[in-house]
């Protein structure tokens, strides 16, 4: 029954996964874009005044491209399809890693229960953690292909490789490695999962302990009670996204063809020389746009999942 219960479990969470995955597509393609290098070093004109003679001097000088302006010119330039690039291995990949991950978190953190004080800050980390470190080595290769495929920039007409031709171009100018680029950047991402699920599990602990307290709190729960466990979690990962968002950056710069970017530090070294530290948040608005809502139906649909089933979090 305990694995029945798990599948359906992972079932729930890959579906709201999956619609997530589709609704939030174009916003995923402009952060991608936005965190690229190839549109932070772009330059433009501009005119600048003021000179002795009162005319104006054209100058060079870089100019850092809107979320608007890059929607802009995907639109003109590549058509609306573009805007969907990376769908195909990203619900490819929604799925298993999200039954990868929520079967790791629950594990993991039966173990850790038994380790430390149960569902302590330190249990909902450690578990988190983990589960995140494994689901990212396992699905590494999926996200760089979406990565690629993502920041494939063909004009309207002109044919785009699909998520197998792109899997056989990395591994035929890269090898099997080529699948594995920013893995070490994926891992600085675990910090972003832990400060989420701890946030995330320290508000549902406060929330429930003033359920209880209130006069009926023992009846089942009702709308309201998922309607803040969605406020929560939406709360919980813009918290995490906001202070660990440079690592997506990075990730980025590491999955790009032929860039000059080897390792996670040498990678944080030069964006930070060349583009100052600002450029480490590039791409954050529709990160945030995308992954506030997604995250609060994913972990709502599987408190939901969990409740209807007759079990109760621990």
């Amino acid at each position: 029954m305990a694995q029945k219960d798990t599948l359906l479990h992972l079932f729930a969470g890959g579906c709201g996964g999956t619609v997530g995955a589709i609704v939030t597509c174009p916003l995923e393609v402009l952060k991608t874009r936005l965190q690229s290098s190839g549109i932070s070093l772009r330059s433009m004109f501009q005119v600048q005044l003021g000179t002795l003679n009162g005319a104006g001097v054209i100058r060079p000088g870089p100019v850092t491209p809107g979320l608007l302006q890059v929607l802009r010119s995907i639109l003109e330039k590549e058509g609306p399809k573009s805007l969907f690039r990376g769908l195909g291995p990203n619900l490819v990949g929604v799925a298993p890693s999200r039954a990868i991950y929520f079967a790791a978190y629950s594990k993991s953190k039966e173990s850790f229960n038994g380790v430390f004080v149960p569902n302590s800050g330190v249990v909902h980390m450690s578990s988190a953690g983990f589960a995140a470190f494994v689901t990212n080595s396992l699905m590494n290769p999926i996200w760089m292909v979406k990565t690629r495929m993502q920041l494939e920039k063909k004009a309207r007409g002109e044919k785009r490789m699909n998520a197998l031709q792109c899997a056989r171009y990395v591994y035929r100018t890269e090898g099997v490695r080529g699948f594995y680029r920013g893995l070490t950047a994926s891992y600085a991402g675990i910090s972003e999962t832990m400060i989420c699920f701890l946030i995330y599990e320290s508000l549902k602990k406060r929330m429930a302990a003033s359920r209880f307290a209130s006069p009926g709190g023992e009846a089942d729960k009702g709308a309201s009670d998922f309607l803040g466990l969605m406020m929560a979690a939406a709360f919980a990962k813009g918290c995490a996204s906001c202070i660990a968002y440079p690592h997506e950056v990075i990730r980025t710069r590491l999955r790009e063809e032929g860039s000059k970017y080897r390792y996670f530090f040498q990678t944080a070294r030069l964006v930070a020389v060349e583009e100052g530290y600002a450029a480490f948040y590039r791409g954050l608005i529709p990160q945030l746009i995308r992954q506030i809502p997604n995250t609060a139906i994913v972990l709502s649909t599987y408190e939901l999942i969990v409740y209807l089933l007759g079990e109760r979090p621990q």
